[in-house]
Parts: structure tokens; C-alpha cells; sequence
């Protein structure tokens, strides 16, 4: 009895780290985005994530929510910095997340500042 309960324990845990490994390495695509920064905040009660906004359009017609993961402290320095003013982002998408990553399945993996095509100088 309790060499099936032990197999079947590791069986489940085999499954569920295996289940962890391709919702965070295995990413679904990847691209850019550009627009302008709006919002980045650091939220959560159980576990604060990074998480952010992208207007694509004329007064905020098209939004783009991402996240950031806490590694990645350039980048959430750059986004801080860069707040409300045109950027271009990197990013992946993974198939699913977990509460403790972020609220969306896109992840910003670079973010740099771009000339906004709404403005000529």
C-alpha cells in the first residue's frame, strides 16, 4: 500500500513539474508593440507582480496589458522611467500564467523609447 501511494505521489508531482516547466519556459510568440506607457505598477496582495499598460490608439482606444517578471529590474527601471511617453516594447506570450508571475500572459523582455508618430516636430 504504501508503494502505490509513494508512485502515486511522484506521478503527480512529475506531472505538475512538468505541467510548471512548459508554462514558463515554452513561450506561444513573440513580437513588439509601440504606444504609449500609461500605466506600471507593482500590485497583488498574496504576491506583488509587475504589470503594465500600452495605449495603441488615439484617447486610449486600444489597450495592451503586460507584465513584468521581477527579474527583470532594467526593465522595470526603464518602464518607471519612461511613463508617459511613446515606447517600444519586446515581448513573449505564453500560454498561460500563474497568480504569482502576473496578471497577463504577454511578458515585456525589453522597452525602449520611440519618437511618437502623433507628435511632428
Amino acid at each position: 500500500m504504501k508503494k502505490i501511494v509513494s508512485l502515486l505521489l511522484l506521478g503527480v508531482l512529475i506531472i505538475g513539474g512538468l505541467y510548471y516547466a512548459f508554462i514558463y519556459f515554452v513561450t506561444f510568440s513573440e513580437g513588439t508593440r509601440s504606444g504609449e506607457l500609461i500605466k506600471i505598477s507593482h500590485k497583488g496582495v498574496i504576491a506583488k507582480t509587475w504589470e503594465g499598460e500600452i495605449s495603441q490608439g488615439i484617447s486610449g482606444a486600444q489597450i495592451f496589458s503586460f507584465s513584468v517578471l521581477d527579474k527583470d529590474k532594467e526593465v522595470i527601471e526603464k518602464l518607471q522611467e519612461y511613463q508617459g511617453r511613446y515606447v517600444k516594447i519586446s515581448y513573449v506570450e505564453r500560454y498561460s500564467t500563474f497568480f504569482w508571475l502576473g496578471d497577463s500572459k504577454y511578458f515585456v523582455t525589453e522597452v525602449h523609447a520611440e519618437k511618437s508618430p502623433h507628435v511632428r516636430n
